[in-house]
């Protein structure tokens, strides 16, 4: 029976995915095998030794402290893709705002409320509003993944030019996009064409304050600038002086702070991208068979910390390691395991950036005392074992 504990309210139309002879699922449960999480942060967690899976549902995953799963062998899931077309929804509407003054609109007439001439002042008053399409118009975006790539084809319906900028796309997310969207050879000459820019890309330390000072003077002037994806993407002093001095003329944001708040060029959205029970399906669901697979098979995939690997499992034993990708890993466990007489039947083994994971089937039982040796080798971070059942 594995246990999965939940750290927020996850859909039901996900949850439901595990099955009960198989699993307990509860928000407070005892030495979890696995967890699945929305927003709760966990950066200040303890989280249980017994842990071996967490998945995010959602793309973020900063409310995960990621290094320290590594360290311990805890495999950590997002679910990109699954809320992309919410999100993609929101950054169209918030080109839309941006241009044509829709919100300042709404304001000013619900602030004529109850007056008996509305119908004259609203004629009187409209020019105050007006704002340019989008048609003809040349929007930059920034990260091509499943958000970026719909962003981009969707405003090519529009009548819009694109440019996409992304220097690791996938090759799936490459298959998808349009033929027509220009590739800019580099952040700067996408920035210098645009006339809105719109931020696909996930924060890490590489992509903290991508716009600042320095990038903002490279954009047109009366440039629109789009964030949905992470509030530190962008340096929000820099933003409101920009705004403040007219070069940029509105900048839209899912993560509003008391700073950019306080310039009335900025339309603060309250984190409303994936915002909708489609998209809470859609990331529970995905979330949900990934913990599945992983528990049951040792199969990853979408793993921001581990790599990518699949076996299918056609022998009864399987064994799951974790480890620092360091020399000779591979040659270590298969020495353990022959030093017992044990036939290896198949075998993976991938690498992302500082951890390994492999994957070895076999026809025999593998005794306590040869996993205990492979756990005492340098390097090694976890050892598991699938014994699969019903043949």
């Amino acid at each position: 029976m594995f246990r999965i504990q939940t750290l927020n309210k996850i859909s039901p139309l996900g949850l439901d995915l595990f099955p009960k002879d198989k699993y307990e699922i509860a928000n407070d449960i005892p030495n979890p095998d696995a967890i699945v999480v929305r927003s709760a942060d966990m950066n200040e967690l303890e989280i249980p030794s017994s842990v071996l899976a967490i998945a995010r549902a959602g793309a973020g995953y900063n409310n995960i402290p990621v290094k320290r799963c590594s360290e311990k062998g805890i495999v950590v899931f997002n679910t990109p893709g699954a809320n992309a077309n919410a999100v993609k929804e929101l950054a169209l509407a918030a080109m839309l705002i941006s241009s044509r003054n829709i919100v300042g609109g709404i304001n000013w007439t619900a602030s004529v409320a109850g007056k008996p001439d509305v119908a004259e002042l609203v004629e009187k008053e409209k020019s105050k509003y007006t704002g340019p399409e989008l048609k003809g118009k040349t929007l930059g975006v920034i990260g091509l993944g499943a958000i970026g790539v719909m962003v981009a084809n969707d405003a090519m319906a529009l009548g819009m030019k694109v440019i996409g900028y992304d220097p690791y796309i996938s090759v799936d997310a490459a298959w998808h996009l349009s033929s027509d969207v220009a590739r800019a050879e580099s952040l700067e000459s996408l920035l210098s064409k645009s006339d809105y820019i719109t931020l696909h890309i996930p924060q890490s330390e590489a992509t903290k304050g991508i716009l600042d000072a320095e990038k903002i003077r490279l954009m047109k002037n009366d440039a629109r600038i789009i964030n949905l994806s992470r509030n530190a993407l962008v340096k929000d002093k820099d933003i409101v002086e920009a705004l403040e001095a007219g070069k940029i003329n509105c900048y839209v944001t899912d993560f509003p702070t008391p700073e950019l708040l306080a310039c009335k060029k900025v339309i603060g959205i309250p984190h409303l991208g994936a915002s909708t029970p489609e998209a809470e399906d859609n990331c529970a669901v995905m979330a949900v068979l990934q913990i599945r697979d992983f528990l049951e098979t040792g199969e990853i995939r979408n793993s921001v910390n581990f790599p990518r690997c699949k076996l299918e499992q056609r022998y009864p034993y399987r064994l799951l390691v974790i480890n620092r990708n360091i020399p000779n890993m591979v040659g270590q466990i298969t020495t353990n395991l022959a030093s017992a007489n044990i036939n290896i039947q198949d075998l993976i083994n991938h690498h992302l950036e500082d951890y390994g994971f492999t994957i070895v089937d076999t026809d025999q039982e593998i005794p306590q005392a040869v996993l205990e040796q492979i756990r005492k080798v340098n390097g090694i971070i976890r050892v598991r074992v699938i014994a699969k059942t019903g043949n």
